[in-house]
């Protein structure tokens, strides 16, 4: 099955734009090989395999996934990250534990958040607490940055859509933990969980902030305080 992908990806490499190209070999910040494909190309690929795998079963959906994140492509690891988004059954039976061994081949910002974000709900976290936990306090003192980054990308959906006091209070704790770094995967992580944060608990981000206004990251600062202000980040800030 992953030969199967990768010989789509082949089939359509270099049809996306320099800009694309440019991006992806710097912005986003990997080294890996990329093949320069259009977005919607990439989507339409695994929208195509899911069609032509009507019974793709557990297990073969772990093993293609665990093939896909060891693949020496960028593009390997987006596909990956598409069978979570498109195939939330199946996701919701992954063990939580198998996210360290994936995010130990990712790099940058990208390859990181195309896991994290927004793939696994506050449903599939409190439902699991006790693993989750686990994972949450090994990523967060990880000397990966990347699984640094991972303990708050992690929470950033779910802080937004449920007000649970268990991702609340984890969140700040992360925030926390990690405020006084200076690598910006960490400094605009903190500043993404902060300002998902304000919708259910727009109040402690506001104390929290005056509290910690020496400490914070200023990026996480600024954009917060402007989130607050005027439900907008600052005008020129990048989503990583």
């Amino acid at each position: 099955m992953h030969q199967q992908l990768l010989g789509e990806l082949k089939k359509h490499a270099g049809q996306g734009t320099k800009t694309q190209s440019d991006r992806e070999k710097s912005y986003d910040g990997t080294s890996k090989f990329c093949y320069v494909i259009k977005v919607p190309a990439k989507r339409q690929i695994i929208k195509d395999f899911i069609k032509s795998h009507p019974d793709l079963s557990f297990l073969e959906y772990l093993d293609l996934l665990n093939s896909l994140y060891q693949g020496k492509s960028h593009d390997e690891f987006s596909l990956g990250n598409k069978l979570l988004e498109y195939l939330p059954k199946l996701r919701k039976q992954l063990d939580p534990l198998i996210l360290d061994s994936w995010l130990d081949r990712v790099e940058g910002w990208a390859e990181v958040d195309g896991i994290c974000q927004s793939n696994f709900t506050a449903q599939e976290l409190l439902s699991d607490w006790e693993t989750w936990q686990k994972l949450f306090a090994t990523f967060v003192q990880d000397a990966n940055v990347h699984k640094r980054r991972a303990s708050l990308v992690l929470l950033t959906g779910p802080v937004k859509k449920s007000a649970d006091q268990r991702l609340v209070d984890l969140a700040f704790t992360h925030i926390d933990n990690l405020k006084s770094e200076k690598h910006i995967l960490i400094t605009k992580a903190i500043s993404w969980l902060l300002r998902d944060l304000i919708k259910n608990h727009r109040q402690r981000v506001a104390q929290y902030l005056e509290e910690n206004e020496a400490f914070l990251p200023k990026i996480a600062l600024r954009e917060a305080q402007n989130k607050l202000l005027t439900g907008k980040k600052s005008l020129r800030s990048s989503v990583f």
